[in-house]
């Protein structure tokens, strides 16, 4: 019995020591937020919510824009509880339509007149098509925040010093762009392989890595900066779409090395409150730090394509 209990207290002590590794560094910031409003997308479950959690609590008004009302509706009640502040509130928001970005870009700049942090945090890991005939993923994880944070530029300047945080992922990595594929409106690689839908949503994480990286560059001159990161692997519902055998085998494996999502917010707060990384607009960030990236995610040509391209596909050219 003895020995059975020792090795029960050594794996729970394995357990604990690699939740802390996982866990990662935490954003130290103490800064306040009274008087600045915030919009984060996709803030109605996961690290987005739980972010907007962290920024309440700092006295920021907290704009969860979401595409399903009764969702975030029950997400504005936990984040008002948990921060314990009433100056949280939803607004529709539906990326896969770029009518919707607009319609919300409008509504947004008549009824509010601050925008000091601008998070585009909501990501899709799922095959389809947009409103607008785009692939999913490219149309939501990119095309989507592109159009977004383009409407509410003139907004974050006026504000500055502001920011503007992308949610990224390390998958940009594995990713490459077919700017033939993105010309005719099609999915990057064929079929719903995993290796094709990983495939696909590297390529748009890759897009969020290029975009900030040329968005820095045209907003030198301005006290407006951004930033791409990467969170972590979490343990959110992310991959709730992904094959029912899969997502038991990833709830088994989160369990032991992915973070959770207050863990994982914490590289998304870091980009949006850390004083002193100013001049590191445009740069790429994990575990609360700078981390280099590839050449092909900060090629100046590719980057400027890539904006060029999506100006045309959602409009601003």
């Amino acid at each position: 019995m003895s020995e059975l209990l020792l090795l029960v207290g050594v794996l729970a002590g394995i357990f604990i020591l690699l939740r802390k590794f996982v866990s990662g560094k935490r954003c130290k910031s103490k800064k306040e937020l009274h008087g600045k409003t915030v919009v984060i997308t996709g803030s109605n479950t996961g690290i987005g919510r739980e972010t907007a959690v962290d920024l309440a609590r700092r006295g920021a008004r907290v704009i969860l824009a979401c595409r399903n009302v009764v969702r975030a509706e029950v997400a504005v009640a936990i984040v008002k509880r948990e921060s314990r502040s009433n100056n949280v509130v939803f607004m529709q928001l539906d990326l896969a339509n770029q009518k919707s970005v607009r319609s919300f870009a409008e509504t947004f700049l008549k009824t509010e007149k601050r925008l000091d942090i601008l998070i585009n945090n909501a990501g899709v890991y799922m095959q389809g098509t947009t409103e607008d005939g785009l692939g999913l993923m490219f149309g939501v994880n990119h095309i989507g925040h592109f159009l977004l944070t383009n409407l509410l530029l003139d907004r974050l300047k006026e504000c500055g010093p502001s920011r503007i945080v992308t949610v990224s992922s390390m998958c940009h990595e594995f990713g490459n762009l077919d700017f033939n594929l993105l010309s005719a409106h099609k999915e990057f690689g064929k079929g719903n392989s995993l290796m094709n839908v990983f495939r696909i949503y590297s390529n748009s994480k890759l897009c969020n890595v290029l975009f900030t990286h040329e968005l820095a560059k045209r907003l030198q001159g301005t006290q407006v900066t951004c930033y791409s990161l990467h969170p972590g692997s979490i343990n959110s519902e992310l991959a709730r779409n992904v094959q029912p055998g899969v997502k038991k085998l990833l709830k088994f494996i989160g369990a032991l090395f992915f973070k959770d999502v207050e863990s994982g917010a914490q590289t998304t707060l870091y980009c949006a409150l850390q004083e002193g990384i100013e001049g590191l607009s445009g740069r790429y960030f994990s575990n609360c730090g700078l981390k280099e990236v590839q050449a092909k995610a900060k090629d100046d040509a590719v980057a400027k394509k890539l904006w060029e391209v999506s100006e045309k596909l959602c409009g601003l050219a």
